[in-house]
């Protein structure tokens, strides 16, 4: 097989094929994805053992490893990237080592049939652009409270009034009631609606000040003159950022869960 080509492909290859390939491809940093029988040895912060099964391996450029099953979006084993990466030949088989130094853990998977090879040099530099849903907005906020205003305090979320759900509902730094109304897209004169409607119907129930606050990237024209003639604010959160919250909030958990 050439080293010029842009994807080697390789089917039932015998394990002296696939180790050359691998030293290949792992010193011009190819992508590669490895099918067979294989079964997978881990040593490090723990232990784990996964016993033989049809899977599929992928190690990436940057020396991330993954082992799928058929079956599920999550690898059954991972070693993140910047892994020192191995590839030789045992009696029979073909043993590749992921080896990370700091902490040091080692990821060694067995092959004792290999059915299909596949080395790829991928280029991509595309921007990766990430986008929360009305929900994932709601949680941000949740977690983020200062994102509708400095003293802000949730009180509850998927409040249930005569009108519908209210998706946040809280206390401003003065004690005013506060009904917060999400849009994920450019809010309209509906969303306005919508927003008045739910406070009219807390006014009844409540004794103080019900403030409404609709929360959007952005507001039409028409919905604001309305929202500022019933005495309405908007407040512009942008769901990229709501996204980022929520991934550092996730990174934070990851961390703590390795650390523990």
């Amino acid at each position: 097989m050439s080293a010029k080509k842009k994807i080697i492909v390789s089917e039932n290859p015998n394990i002296n094929e696939v180790v050359n390939e691998l030293d290949r491809a792992f010193n011009e940093r190819r992508t590669v994805i490895l099918v067979g029988n294989c079964w997978v040895n881990y040593q490090g912060r723990a232990r784990s053992k996964l016993k033989p099964g049809e899977r599929i391996v992928i190690i990436k450029e940057d020396g991330s490893v993954l082992v799928h099953r058929s079956r599920g979006y999550e690898p059954v084993n991972w070693q993140p990237p910047g892994c020192f990466l191995k590839a030789y030949k045992d009696g029979d088989s073909l043993v590749v080592m992921a080896v990370r130094k700091n902490p040091h853990e080692t990821v060694s998977i067995y092959f004792n049939q290999v059915f299909f090879l596949s080395a790829l040099q991928l280029l991509d530099e595309g921007e990766f652009s990430l986008y929360a849903s009305e929900e994932d907005m709601k949680r941000a906020i949740l977690m983020m409270p200062s994102l509708i205003e400095d003293g802000f305090k949730p009180i509850s979320y998927e409040k249930k009034v005569e009108p519908g759900f209210i998706d946040v509902y809280g206390v401003d730094k003065d004690g005013c009631m506060v009904v917060v109304e999400i849009k994920r897209r450019t809010a309209g004169k509906e969303a306005v609606l919508q927003l008045a409607k739910y406070i009219e119907s807390l006014k009844a129930s409540v004794n103080r000040k019900v403030r409404g606050i609709l929360v959007a990237p952005q507001i039409s024209r028409e919905a604001g003159s309305l929202l500022a003639s019933l005495g309405l604010d908007f407040k512009r959160v942008d769901p990229k950022k709501c996204s980022e919250i929520l991934c550092r909030k996730e990174d934070k958990r990851i961390v703590d869960f390795f650390q523990a």
